[in-house]
C-alpha cells in the first residue's frame, strides 16, 4: 500500500509525464496551444491521422450493421430542452457548457462595453441562447426518434464534437474532442446485444491500429452524493465497458479510448420512445474517442509518422 508521500511522488510523476507528451505534441506540430488547458487546435498531420483512424472505425461499423444504418452528422450545438430530456445536467452539472449571447439594446451594450474597458466580468450582460454544447455525440439523435419505432429498431451512425468542461494538462483530456458512434436503439435484447458485441469489435479495431488494449468495468463520475450511488449501480450491472490503452507506462491504470454503453431505457422513457410493443425502448452506443485513439497511437508508434510499423500505416490508409 502507498503512503501518502508515495501517493503525492506517483502523482506528480504522471502529471510531469503529461505534461512532457503535450509539449512534445505542441513542439512537433500535432497540437496548437490556445491558452486554455485542454483545449487545442490540430495540426495537419493529427488530422491525417484522424482521418485514418475514422476509416478503420467506418470500415467496422459497415461490417458490423451493412446498409441498415443510418448515417447522421450532427452541430455541436443543440437545444436546450433536448439537452434537459437527457438528465445530463443531473449527472455531470460540471462538465456541461451552455451558451449565452447578448439581447439587449444600444444602451445595454454600452453598459457592457463599459465594464470590459473597467476590467469588469461582462457575462452578466448576457441571456440564455436555449441551446448547449453537446456533451455525446449521440444526445441530439434522440428527439428525432420519439414515437413508436420499427419492428428492428434503428441503428445509428454519429459522429461529431463533443464538449466536456474538464481542464487539464493531460493532452488525452481535452475540453472539445471528437466521439465516432454507433447508436442502437430498441429491444432490450437489441441494445445489450449491441453493447457486448461491439466490445471484442473495438478490441480488434485498436489491435488492428497497433494499439495493446484491455476491457474493463467502468463507471462515470457522477456528480455528487447520489453520483456515488449511480456509479456503483452502473458498475454492479456492467452496464459500461471501456477499452483502455496505457499511455503512460505504469504510472497510470490506462486511458479509456473506447466505451461501450447500455442505457437501459433512459432514453426510451425521457425521449418517448417506444418498441413496436408499446414498450419503452433500450439503447446502447458505442464511442469511439478520436482524439484519444490518436494520441495513444502516437505514444505507442512515435511522433514521427514516416516512421511508424507499415502495416499500421496501410490499415491507416485501408
Amino acid at each position: 500500500m502507498m503512503t501518502a508521500i508515495d501517493q503525492s511522488e506517483h502523482h506528480a510523476a504522471l502529471e510531469n509525464a503529461r505534461r512532457e507528451f503535450r509539449d512534445q505534441l505542441i513542439d512537433a506540430d500535432l497540437l496548437v496551444p490556445s491558452g486554455i488547458a485542454g483545449l487545442y487546435g490540430r495540426g495537419a498531420v493529427f488530422e491525417d491521422i484522424i482521418d485514418g483512424i475514422d476509416r478503420v472505425v467506418q470500415r467496422a461499423g459497415s461490417a458490423a450493421h451493412g446498409s441498415g444504418i443510418r448515417r447522421l452528422r450532427f452541430p455541436p450545438v443543440f437545444p436546450r430542452d433536448s439537452f434537459e430530456k437527457t438528465d445530463y445536467i443531473a449527472s455531470f452539472p460540471n462538465l456541461t457548457g451552455a451558451i449565452s449571447t447578448f439581447e439587449g439594446d444600444n444602451k445595454k451594450h454600452r453598459a457592457l462595453l463599459g465594464d470590459r474597458d473597467a476590467g469588469l466580468g461582462w457575462d452578466h450582460h448576457l441571456t440564455p441562447a436555449g441551446t448547449m454544447l453537446v456533451s455525446a455525440a449521440c444526445h441530439p439523435s434522440y428527439s428525432g426518434l420519439t414515437g413508436t419505432l420499427a419492428q428492428d429498431g434503428t441503428t445509428m451512425d454519429i459522429y461529431g464534437y463533443c464538449f466536456r468542461h474538464e481542464p487539464a494538462i493531460d493532452p488525452a483530456r481535452m475540453q472539445a474532442f471528437r466521439m465516432h458512434e454507433f447508436v442502437r436503439v430498441g429491444t432490450p435484447e437489441q441494445a445489450q446485444q449491441h453493447r457486448d458485441s461491439w466490445v471484442p469489435r473495438g478490441l480488434q479495431v485498436l489491435e488492428d491500429l497497433g494499439l495493446s488494449a484491455a476491457p474493463v468495468a467502468a463507471n462515470d463520475p457522477f456528480f455528487g452524493r447520489v453520483g456515488k450511488m449511480l456509479a456503483a449501480n452502473q458498475l454492479e450491472e456492467s452496464l459500461k465497458t471501456e477499452l483502455v490503452v496505457r499511455l503512460y507506462d505504469d504510472l497510470d491504470e490506462g486511458t479509456a479510448v473506447v466505451s461501450c454503453n447500455c442505457h437501459r431505457d433512459h432514453f426510451g422513457v425521457t425521449f418517448d420512445i417506444k418498441t413496436e410493443d408499446g414498450e419503452p425502448a433500450h439503447s446502447a452506443c458505442v464511442g469511439f474517442g478520436m482524439e484519444r485513439i490518436a494520441l495513444a497511437m502516437l505514444r505507442t508508434h512515435g511522433l514521427d509518422v514516416a516512421r511508424w510499423p507499415a502495416r499500421v500505416v496501410a490499415v491507416l490508409e485501408g
